[in-house]
């Protein structure tokens, strides 16, 4: 072969091969964008919160949450962040999400019980899993992928992100020595909590956070449970009620949640959505950690500087509330298909989960207390 022809050939094949290539860098996705296309696309999101403006941890995971996916992103993806009743009423942001108002919400999944029963196992259950159980049974239990099935008839999807650990179990203006003392309180509790009070007699009430201290100040409601002592004491409910009871049996471990509407999750490249689920991820873990970092001393300055009541429930109300929850959930069950479905996965990993944690984390403790 000549040196002209052997040229003009090795120019010919490469550049053919640089067009095919280009082809491969120019993949079309089934959007009918290019791969190309799609990772220089710019987002522009809002994410509407359950809680009042400027609430730490809470307020301040979200929008950690948000400058950390726009880190990641190069800015690709820009959340901008709403308080609750800022953009959207508090108790809205489900149908704002699954509608396509907003993109995202953040909340807890058994606001909605009304709407999605079964959905309440992915905040909590009444003497179910703490947080180290419900990230276990969600991120390698299956409960994401259940959590996703049961909201896709929503247009939803939606990831842990965030968990406050053991509550407290409430605030009261009256002592309560027996189940008969809770008969006709109105209390705040959401979710199987609420319904298990109502067994007991009390008049569950489902509020936002901001209207807590002045319903029980006004004598609206008798008695609120919140979150813990960190936020009970900011909320200023010691003016309130001085009996704060403990353990928060109703809410061991609740999870909240990152709502996603489900064709804007499709929207976005994939390295898109995993930086938004590995932020999720690193909010999660790093609310609890605050709720755990902040809890004991604003615990101290209620009982010392408040002189506020700290109580354990008595342990015959503890014995029947936890007969009670049994009767709320096998009764939930036979009414939707879909509870019963998710309450038996549910059940399931938590007879593990405790049957390791008694000689884990149980005997470890025993072992402690010499």
């Amino acid at each position: 072969m000549k040196r002209r022809d052997f040229v003009r050939t090795a120019v010919t094949g490469a550049l053919a091969a640089g067009a095919l290539a280009g082809c491969g860098e120019q993949s079309v996705s089934s959007t009918g964008q290019s791969t190309a296309s799609r990772k220089q696309q710019r987002f522009n999101w809002k994410i509407a919160t359950t809680w009042p403006p400027n609430f730490p941890i809470f307020h301040d995971g979200v929008a950690r949450f948000a400058a950390e996916v726009g880190k990641m992103s190069g800015e690709r993806l820009n959340i901008q962040v709403f308080a609750g009743g800022e953009l959207i009423p508090p108790l809205q942001t489900f149908d704002a999400v699954s509608q396509g108002q907003i993109e995202m919400g953040h909340g807890a999944a058994y606001y909605w019980a009304g709407k999605v029963p079964a959905g309440q196992f992915f905040t909590a259950v009444p003497f179910g899993m703490n947080a180290q159980g419900m990230n276990a049974w969600l991120y390698s239990g299956g409960g994401i992928d259940l959590w996703h099935e049961i909201y896709k008839p929503y247009g939803l999807v939606a990831f842990p992100m965030g968990n406050t650990g053991v509550q407290m179990g409430g605030w009261f203006r009256k002592e309560i020595n027996s189940l008969a003392d809770l008969k006709g309180l109105k209390m705040r509790i959401p979710g199987l909590g609420g319904k298990v009070m109502a067994k007991a007699g009390v008049n569950p009430v489902l509020m936002a956070g901001g209207e807590i201290y002045t319903a029980l100040e006004r004598g609206t409601i008798d008695a609120t449970e919140w979150v813990g002592p960190f936020h009970d004491l900011r909320l200023g409910l010691y003016r309130a009620a001085k009996h704060y009871y403990y353990p928060g049996w109703h809410e061991p471990g609740p999870t909240l949640e990152l709502s996603i509407n489900r064709k804007a999750w499709a929207s976005l490249p994939e390295d898109l959505q995993l930086i938004v689920q590995n932020a999720a991820m690193a909010s999660n873990l790093w609310m609890l950690s605050e709720f755990e970092a902040k809890n004991l001393e604003a615990l101290h300055t209620l009982k010392d500087k408040h002189h506020v009541d700290i109580r354990e429930f008595p342990a015959e109300v503890i014995q029947q509330l936890h007969s009670l929850t049994l009767e709320v959930l096998k009764e939930e069950a036979a009414r939707d298909d879909t509870f019963a479905r998710v309450w038996q996965a549910y059940q399931s990993f938590q007879q593990s989960n405790d049957a390791w944690g008694q000689i884990s984390e149980q005997a470890y403790a025993r072992a402690r207390q010499g």
